[in-house]
């Protein structure tokens, strides 16, 4: 384990503690259910205390120039959160449902317009050509424990607007060393979620976790309802 967390990491940890704070009072409910309810604070407690550790143990990507930086910020903390649940007896199918659920749940409170509007603006030929520069550069593995992925054509018939192939995946090299491999299909199970939210559907038919050579993502707009 690092003894210390990034710089860039230590700035953005304030409002990361609030995110997982608001996370484990919207899962709060769920893991009354599936726990004794007076053990729960505990837990939430044990949760903070164990994303210290894993803020700590956060690779470095690039900061603000990587776009991978923001996927662990946002992401990294279910971690913690399934550690300390198996830990607890937790089965991971079931630590996978809760993480779920309640990252659905704490994705849906942002404003429909707002979340719309992100997917809209993932979808938009700028940012896809942001996504290939991004693409090129991650091969370059300037940090070894970056993601490393390619952007993907629409060929002729296909009914995807494009994609990605993440070849090398942070997180698997995360879990790999920390031994959280057992847990790590439950942060791939996050992704649907992700991108239905903001309008956008993900089809992915398999992932480095589960043994593929690569993850292939490939987005569509879903339609309005």
């Amino acid at each position: 384990m690092a003894e210390t967390i990034h710089p860039f990491y230590e700035s953005h940890r304030g409002a990361m503690e609030a995110a997982m704070r608001h996370r484990l009072d919207i899962a709060e409910t769920m893991l009354c259910k599936i726990l004794r309810p007076s053990d729960v604070g505990g837990i939430k407690r044990e949760v903070m205390d164990e994303f210290g550790i894993v803020l700590a143990q956060m690779p470095y990507v690039g900061g603000v120039a990587s776009r991978m930086s923001d996927f662990f910020m946002r992401l990294i903390g279910f971690m913690a959160i399934s550690r300390v649940l198996r830990r607890h007896g937790v089965p991971p199918s079931v630590i996978g449902d809760v993480e779920r659920e309640t990252y659905k749940a704490q994705l849906l409170t942002v404003p429909e317009a707002e979340r719309l509007a992100a997917g809209r603006q993932f979808m938009s030929s700028e940012n896809q050509a942001f996504l290939r520069e991004q693409a090129e550069r991650s091969h370059q593995e300037q940090f070894p424990d970056d993601f490393v992925y390619d952007f993907i054509e629409p060929g002729p018939g296909d009914s995807f607007e494009f994609g990605i192939n993440y070849k090398a995946c942070g997180f698997c090299k995360f879990a790999a060393r920390h031994g959280d491999k057992d847990i790590l299909p439950n942060i791939c199970g996050l992704d649907f979620d992700a991108y239905a939210t903001r309008g956008i559907h993900l089809e992915r038919t398999q992932t480095l976790a589960g043994g593929a050579s690569h993850c292939d993502f490939r987005f569509s707009r879903l339609p309005p309802d």
